[in-house]
Order: structure tokens, then sequence, then C-alpha cells
């Protein structure tokens, strides 16, 4: 629950920010009818909504998909890919015939050359969702220290570990 006051009529409201939908840019005042803009702010701040503005802060919106980061070792340098809505086959890049949207440059045999599938897609909160599997992979897939079972599906969240082979993959939003 936020208390704010209406930029134009200034009377006092609490809003329950699951009330207001995702996407929205404005919400009406229930006393002027006059509509009072939205902007994001992040979570669990101790900002006073009670002063008069042009604009009232809400619940925060996702603007990026996430990242993979490979950590440097002695088989690779670090390398990041950014993430976007879509599908990605990810796996050790190769001169042979491959379907990986993703290919690390590495001297890891022991990754496959389409070792993982991450899917992201909208969450429906402007946000978006990260959904990892392994890929069929001879050497399987260790999340966050264990390892993901035939068909499995994980939702990844920020700093999540990932190894394929003994290359070490991290996450982040």
């Amino acid at each position: 629950m936020i208390s704010l006051r209406c930029p134009h009529c200034n009377v006092g409201l609490n809003v329950k920010e699951e009330k207001i939908p995702a996407g929205r840019e404005t919400f009406n005042c229930p006393r002027c009818k006059q509509a009072i803009p939205v902007t994001v702010l992040k979570r669990n701040t101790e900002q006073d909504f009670s002063v008069s503005s042009e604009t009232v802060l809400l619940q925060p919106r996702k603007t990026t998909s996430g990242k993979l980061t490979v950590i440097s070792s002695a088989d690779h340098q670090e390398q990041v890919f950014p993430l976007s809505e879509g599908v990605f086959v990810i796996g050790r890049k190769s001169s042979k015939p491959s379907t990986a949207t993703i290919g690390i440059l590495t001297a890891d045999k022991s990754m496959s050359r389409e070792h993982i599938r991450i899917e992201v897609k909208k969450d429906g909160k402007n946000g978006y969702q990260h959904l990892l599997s392994d890929n069929n992979s001879k050497n399987h897939t260790l999340y966050n220290s264990s390892y993901l079972q035939d068909g499995e599906v994980v939702v990844l969240k920020d700093n999540d570990e990932i190894i394929i082979g003994r290359t070490i993959l991290r996450f982040n939003i």
C-alpha cells in the first residue's frame, strides 16, 4: 500500500500497487477524475509520497532481459552474452554444423556444441522470465550445484550459477 496525494486536488490516497495493471502509464484520481502519471521506483525505498508532485512513483519495471557471463578460466576468456526475448541454444563454438545460437569460444571439450537451452519470455509484469533446461547433453548441466534432470526446467534468478562441462556461467538480470 502506497500513501500519496493527488497533484491536482491534493486529496490523500492509499493505492495498492497490485491494483494498477502492468504497463499502465496513468490512473485516475477517484475524487477529481484527473489522470495521475505513473513512473517506476525501486521496491522497498523509504520515499515520502505525501508531498505534492507531478508524477507518482510506483512499482518497478524490468527493462533488461538479462545476460549470461562465461567466467574466465584456463580454457577460455570471459565472455558476455546479452539475452533478449526468444530461445537460445548454448554450447561450445565449433567449425562443425550446430544449431547453437550462442557459441562459447572455449577449449572445454566436455561442453556439448548444443549443451543448454534458455527461453526468455515476457512474464506479464513488464519483466522477463528465463527458463533453463539441459539440451540432452552428454555431460549434463549443473544448476546451483544440482544436476538438472531430463526434461526439468528451472526459472533463473539473478546471480545463478550454471556449469556446462568444466565451464562456469553466471546469469544476471
